[in-house]
């Protein structure tokens, strides 16, 4: 089935399909979505991990579809009723809905009433009936009457289920009310008694919208809303005469008496069948689409954070602040080894300020601090400050980074096997120290959905949003690449080809054998085949090796092309890759095979020209508004520098340096139209915005972006 699956999958991505089936042959042999990006751009003409992604995401979704389709057409075959001509339609379609409409009249029955029409021996009189034969009843009528049938009207109401299940079973009738529900309205009401209950609903209490136009967040709060019972919803189309006139049409064959009866069924058919069964549909199709619209935000989003600019490795003071309880104090080695930890009280009740200063510039020359990291919780403005006055003999960078998931962290298995002999509140200051040092490596550690940038990431469908963020870890952390010296089993698991067991096979043959020297080396690790070397080994850094190839992404299969380079220009490999002049003198064309064409080669040379480059921006100081530090000291008008802490479809919310974020609407965000707000901002962005409102009472904050220079 694949010829038919890349066909199909070319057409609807609009790629060719000779490089759709390229992909989906390297994927069924076990290649992963980073490998093939990076390492066969010869074989999918380029394809960049988005369009693979998607080309796997359709694959997956066609294999689910082909497997319904053999389980169809099994039943229907044990049932003795398949002809050539019903399978052919079943095996050509790849509408999942004109193929259970086709399924519909073979499955066991599960309209009670028309089962009971038959079984009182009905089903002629309805054929009759639909038949339309005559301008009157059919003479036999009365013939019906008998048994537990007591009366015409009784056999009438019978052939009228029986045939109203015919009508629901008709692909073309339930085509032609999908066709009216594409205009189709969502309305939703407030169950009555629920109003002070579900006061945070208040928006949908009396809402109405076309479908087609409700933007994934009102459709998610609304279906949020019905699923904790405090919202009434219904999809119905615009014009619902006009739809029972299109199916009047279909099966009406004359006028008269025998008519008036297959209307009366028809309309039966379409109130109590076929609308609740397209409104299910609709409801569905709806709910998925809102789903993966809130799902690709809180993927970009995490994707910004999990890409956000590193410290990199130096010694760093991490602070978990907090008032009654105190300011947790960490110091870490440039590694992010902990090396000391203690509790100091600046702030009430203890006020113990003077002392605290003491301590931390005690610490910041004890342990050789470069720069300090503040958690963004409670008490967090508060302790910048306070750690900002202080004189220290060198300069010191400080930084603000999100606390968000750093409570989950502390408490996880991960957290008490990293460090057994310390409590949560010792952990948890580590995990904000070392976001600063490497926020992929300390996040990878996290569950995604409580990193704080989702949007409705517990209404979504759960494993569409595990598998968007599985690969969107996996992304970031192949594109950055990890030492395989240092890098914890959590972060190794994501690398290409490796998972949890093999990850920890390399942790163990690490702590037994000491750093690897090579990428061969890799081989040595239990488990480790040559299909894992293959996926994983490029994503792989020996900084420091016996291989100055292994500290690049160049694939060690590309080894030998680098080594003739080298033998060419009569230099070394670590010749080459220090000497510019050497590589400038390199023609490309020169080492072009059926293997490795240019794409790779190009890469290739990318890489000598900066080996092991991390694709991160660079890090920045910021510093808040030292004015403002409650709701109550903003005013309409003020500007105010600001952080980007979450993007949704309708805006962004920002940090301005209090407890509550403020919300850029995406019709602030700029002087012209925005239609996706990551178009105009990212992720930990540092801007200025100006206050419009403060709603004190409900502690809501509305800024703007709109005639503001940006930082």
């Amino acid at each position: 089935m694949t010829i038919s699956f890349s066909s199909h999958i070319a057409h609807e991505l609009q790629l060719p399909e000779r490089q759709v089936a390229a992909t989906i042959e390297l994927l069924d042999l076990g290649a992963t979505i980073p490998f093939i990006s990076r390492y066969r751009k010869e074989r999918t003409g380029g394809l960049d991990e988005v369009r693979i992604t998607d080309i796997d995401n359709r694959l997956a979704k066609l294999r689910e579809l082909d497997a319904r389709k053999a389980s169809i057409l099994a039943a229907i075959e044990k049932k003795q009723m398949l002809t050539p001509e019903l399978k052919a339609r079943i095996e050509a379609s790849w509408d999942s809905h004109e193929i259970e409409d086709l399924y519909l009249p073979f499955k066991s029955k599960q309209t009670k009433r028309s089962e009971t029409a038959r079984q009182r021996g009905l089903e002629p009189l309805a054929k009759m009936l639909a038949a339309q034969r005559s301008s009157g009843l059919p003479g036999s009528l009365p013939a019906f009457v008998k048994g537990e049938v007591r009366s015409e009207e009784e056999a009438l109401k019978g052939a009228r289920d029986i045939i109203a299940e015919w009508v629901n079973e008709n692909g073309a009738a339930r085509n032609r009310v999908r066709q009216a529900f594409r205009r189709a309205v969502i309305r939703s009401k407030v169950i009555k008694g629920k109003e002070e209950e579900g006061v945070k609903y208040k928006n949908y209490f009396q809402f109405e919208e076309p479908l087609s136009r409700c933007q994934s967040h009102r459709l998610l709060a609304i279906r949020r809303g019905e699923a904790e019972g405090f919202l009434q919803v219904s999809i119905a189309p615009t014009d619902e005469e006009s739809c029972l006139e299109s199916l009047y049409r279909l099966f009406r064959k004359s006028d008269g008496a025998c008519w008036e009866q297959v209307k009366l069924a028809v309309q039966d058919a379409y109130k109590r069948l076929i609308r609740p069964a397209i409104e299910s549909e609709q409801a569905h199709s709806s709910k998925l689409k809102a789903d993966e619209e809130a799902i690709r935000v809180f993927a970009e989003n995490l994707r910004q954070l999990l890409l956000a600019p590193p410290l990199g490795q130096k010694r760093v003071l991490g602070i978990d602040p907090g008032y009654r309880t105190g300011c947790k104090l960490v110091c870490l080695d440039a590694q992010g080894n902990l090396l000391h930890n203690e509790t100091i009280y600046p702030h009430p009740p203890k006020n113990e300020r003077n002392a605290a200063e003491r301590k931390l510039q005690k610490l910041v020359e004890m342990y050789d601090i470069e720069a300090i990291s503040i958690g963004n919780g409670t008490a967090s403005r508060e302790t910048e400050q306070l750690v900002t006055n202080i004189r220290y003999p060198k300069p010191i960078k400080i930084f603000v980074v999100s606390e968000d998931g750093a409570s989950i962290y502390s408490a996880s298995p991960v957290a008490r096997a990293e460090f057994p002999d310390y409590d949560v509140t010792v952990r948890g200051a580590v995990s904000i120290a070392r976001r600063l040092m490497d926020p992929l490596a300390e996040l990878v550690k996290i569950d995604p959905k409580s990193i704080g940038v989702g949007q409705y990431q517990h209404t979504v469908d759960q494993s569409l949003l595990k598998k968007s963020l599985d690969q969107t870890v996996t992304s970031c952390v192949n594109l950055v690449g990890v030492n395989v010296n240092t890098a914890s089993k959590e972060l190794l698991t994501y690398i290409s080809g490796l998972g949890p067991a093999l990850a920890q096979n390399i942790v163990d043959y690490r702590a037994a054998n000491g750093a690897f020297q090579c990428r061969e080396e890799l081989k040595k690790v239990s488990r480790l085949g040559n299909k894992a070397f293959e996926q994983c080994a490029g994503f792989l850094r020996i900084p420091n090796g016996t291989n100055p190839l292994d500290n690049t992404a160049v694939h060690p299969e590309s080894y030998p092309v680098v080594r003739k380079m080298a033998a060419d220009l009569h230099c070394t490999v670590d010749e080459l890759i220090r000497k510019k002049s050497l590589r400038t003198a390199v023609r490309l064309e020169n080492y072009c095979t059926e293997q490795v064409g240019m794409p790779t080669l190009q890469d290739i040379m990318n890489e000598l020209d900066k080996p092991g480059r991390d694709p991160r921006n660079d890090i920045k100081e910021f510093s808040f508004s030292p004015d403002i530090h409650t709701i109550a000291d903003l005013r309409a008008g003020m500007i105010l520098p600001g952080i980007v802490t979450n993007i949704t479809n309708f805006g962004c919310f920002v940090d301005i340096g209090i407890k509550e974020n403020g919300l850029v609407h995406i019709s602030e965000l700029a002087d012209h139209f925005v239609s996706d707000p990551a178009e105009v901002v990212t992720l930990h962005q540092h801007i200025r915005v100006r206050v419009l409102d403060v709603d004190t009472a409900h502690k809501r904050i509305q800024l703007s972006m709109k005639g503001i220079q940006e930082e």
